[in-house]
């Protein structure tokens, strides 16, 4: 039997020790460093995600036999470089081959140079070349750190003013340090969003389903954006061609594009798009499972996780399939996120049975759950469809009781409004 290790602490390693505790392949899982919420499914291991020596150092006294990394930060940083070097099994794109999220210039040149679709664009390091250019663009436009900033790096701006403070605030007052010392202004794209991950090996590409994340922080998809507010999956009412689209005029050509610079990728890529009135065009690359998206796709996965993701390391097609159920998932979050937001409060009434909850920023202290987080809790539901879905996850989150967490109440809006306009 095996011993798998999580990299990571939020809902997406939650989710994933989740599925990796079900395997009949594996015998143990553990997650670094983990939250207590995690433990009915994992033993947490306190390392942090990138001190890598101390990761590997218990990789290898423990026998891991599989180290599946969750978030994209210890991946820019090298950690699969790291732990390959000591002979350990680990999944996740390698430091040259994760710059794909780590710096958004890249990606579009990236795809600019291979013909792939995306939004015009145009980078600046220099603040005032950058302010000059926004004063001859069309609005809305947006503008992007061009380096990690945990999904918050991005502003839409409605004005030549907007875009100035907003330039300002990112270059000049480092709003995300050196992630936004340089930066990415782009067109505005308008159509409907959709995220689509698919396990890579070179220029093997094995796609998931399509989910639907909702990145503004209210109701509406109003306010800044956010790593994700909520998501759910299958997405039944955009078409299997413009998934096809997604997949064979982008997520494949990039694989194969990262080869032919000497970068090949394995691992999970994430590619958000967008429906545009010329076709699919691409928003962003991950070098990791999305989050919240995960905590969705992974339910709805029939397979086993361990046999899938060794199956794409050992080059061999792996097997699986997709529920015919629907689920969708609600984040909780602190009152204040994505700005500054108080941790410390106590949450009641919370379920800790996995799938149904998810911990994304959660502590024990005295047997209470405490607030630990910008996004606390992912609440999940299910259901024959999108309607049922969405009422069983909102029938658990209006039972859980904290003064000092929000959420959207319209997860899924989209989908439920195609469905009564049927």
């Amino acid at each position: 039997m095996a011993k798998v290790l999580v990299i990571g602490s939020g809902g997406r390693e939650h989710a994933l020790a989740w599925k990796f505790q079900r395997s009949a392949l594996v015998d143990i899982v553990y997650v670094a460093p983990g939250n207590d919420g995690m433990k009915d499914v994992a033993t947490l291991v306190p390392i942090d995600v990138n001190d890598f020596e101390n990761l590997a150092t218990f990789a290898l006294a423990n026998s891991i036999d599989l180290t599946f990394v969750g978030p994209e930060i210890p991946l820019v940083n090298g950690i699969v470089d790291f732990f390959e070097a000591r002979g350990l099994k680990v999944f996740g794109p390698r430091k040259n081959a994760a710059i794909l999220e780590g710096s958004k210039s890249f990606a579009k040149e990236l795809m600019t140079k291979y013909n792939i679709p995306t939004a015009c664009y145009e980078t600046f390091s220099n603040f005032n070349e950058a302010a000059n250019f926004a004063k001859k663009c069309a609005y809305p436009l947006v503008i992007k750190a061009d380096g990690l900033a945990a999904g918050k790096g991005v502003s839409i701006v409605v004005s030549y003013e907007e875009a100035y403070k907003e330039l300002e605030s990112m270059m000049v007052n480092e709003l995300f340090a050196n992630a936004s010392s340089s930066v990415v202004i782009e067109e505005f794209l308008t159509g409907e969003e959709f995220s689509l991950m698919a396990f890579v090996n070179n220029d093997k590409v094995y796609p998931l389903q399509i989910a639907q994340d909702h990145k503004r922080v209210y109701d509406n998809d109003l306010g800044p954006n956010t790593g994700g507010m909520g998501a759910y999956t299958p997405v039944t009412h955009l078409s299997d061609e413009i998934v096809n689209e997604a997949l064979n005029m982008v997520m494949i050509p990039v694989a194969k594009a990262m080869i032919k610079e000497n970068r090949p990728y394995t691992g999970i890529l994430y590619g958000g798009f967008m429906t545009t009135s010329s076709g699919v065009k691409t928003i962003e690359f991950n070098c990791r499972f999305g989050d919240p998206e995960t905590e969705v796709i992974l339910q709805a996965l029939n397979g086993d996780l361990y046999a899938i993701t060794n199956s794409v390391l050992n080059h061999e097609n792996p097997t699986y399939s997709f529920s015919d159920r629907t689920y969708l998932g609600v984040v909780m979050a602190s009152k204040g996120y994505p700005n500054e937001y108080a941790k410390g409060d106590e949450i009641s009434n919370v379920c800790k049975k996995a799938p149904t909850i998810f911990h994304m920023g959660t502590k024990e202290v005295e047997n209470k759950c405490i607030i630990n987080g910008g996004r606390v809790l992912f609440v999940t539901g299910e259901g024959a469809n999108i309607n049922e879905a969405y009422e069983s996850a909102y029938s658990v989150v209006k039972e859980i009781r904290s003064d000092s967490l929000f959420y959207r109440s319209d997860i899924g809006h989209l989908a439920i409004a195609e469905v009564e306009n049927d």
